[in-house]
């Protein structure tokens, strides 16, 4: 049993958060991060999104690695290290670990979260499920320490899952595909997951549930900057607004104010107006076919090597590994 903890948290992450939110409140139109979506609460209010009926994508991807783990393993050709971008607590990766475990190439898990607690509760509960199991973990900002992540023994699969990667916008996706591809060496595989292009009004509800609970989770966005930055949001003063472009194939998360208000955010010393109707976007969501995430792997120097969906086609998780 070996469990190692790298720590590489920003010293000055309050600097950024308000270099980014300064930046993102005075571009037109206005944005917030959706990393900032994530505070105690708004975690719990993601878990319970995950459970409602209207959002299909984790119960999707967690059927894809339940069913077809040991595929996915053969078909990255059996390697001995798993890294997991934004691993939490590894609840579906278990199935991977348990494929590897199971035709005996499981060495090496190396977890990358930004949450130190959350990654050390992980490594202490998988070494004790995969006896033997070396726990490589990494506390970091993966966005800014990618190039930082440990390799573990022999070759790899890096995991990106929960379709985070539509998250990123053509550019962005575009540079981290590249960053993911410099990574990789001979034998080395990506695992990448994504939703795929549907119906409409599948989308939208998926985003815009009857309950609520996705609103909530939208305006908690709000509580943190008022939170971590001294702001003065009200947020009844905003609705929640979720749409599907069919143009740029990707949903559109915003905050639309329902009057015209100033909004003071203290730790910026910025006072920002909001026009009756106005918004602001919180979060896009792209969704994928086969043929676009294989022309995002091509344009990065990957080449598809796998393709697993769930049994209603909803969701992909693929395999990529460098080209030629």
């Amino acid at each position: 049993m070996t469990i190692a903890i790298e720590v590489h948290l920003d010293g000055d992450a309050a600097a950024k958060m308000a270099r980014d939110v300064r930046e993102g409140l005075c571009a037109y139109p206005k944005e917030v991060a959706p990393k900032y979506f994530y505070d105690e609460r708004g975690s719990l209010l993601f878990e319970r999104i995950t459970e409602l009926p209207e959002y299909y994508p984790t119960r999707a991807e967690r059927e894809i690695l339940t069913t077809r783990s040991a595929a996915i393993h053969a078909a990255a050709g059996c390697p001995e290290t798993l890294v997991e971008l934004g691993s939490g607590s590894a609840a579906k990766t278990r199935h991977l670990l348990s494929a590897m475990r199971d035709c005996g190439s499981l060495d090496t898990y190396v977890p990358v979260d930004i949450s130190e607690e959350i990654t050390e509760r992980t490594a202490s509960e998988l070494v004790d499920e995969y006896p033997g199991l070396k726990v490589h973990g990494m506390v970091c900002d993966f966005e800014q320490h990618l190039e930082r992540v440990p390799h573990g023994s022999g070759t790899r699969m890096i995991a990106f899952l929960g379709g985070t990667i539509g998250n990123l916008y053509p550019r962005e996706r575009h540079a981290f595909l590249e960053r993911i591809r410099a990574l990789l060496g001979p034998g080395d595989h990506l695992l990448l997951g994504t939703d795929l292009i549907k119906d409409k009004a599948r989308l939208e509800a998926a985003y815009d549930d009857d309950a609520g609970v996705t609103a909530e989770f939208n305006k908690n966005v709000l509580a943190v900057l008022n939170d971590q930055l001294g702001a003065d949001f009200d947020l009844d003063a905003f609705e929640h607004v979720a749409r599907y472009d069919t143009e740029a194939e990707r949903m559109d998360i915003r905050l639309r104010s329902r009057a015209d208000q100033d909004v003071r955010v203290d730790g910026l010393d910025l006072e920002i107006h909001f026009a009756d109707g106005e918004e602001m976007r919180t979060e896009i969501s792209t969704k994928f076919t086969r043929e676009r995430i294989a022309a995002a792997y091509d344009g990065a120097g990957l080449e598809l090597r796998g393709w697993f969906t769930d049994a209603a086609g909803d969701y992909a998780l693929s395999l990529a590994a460098p080209a030629g």
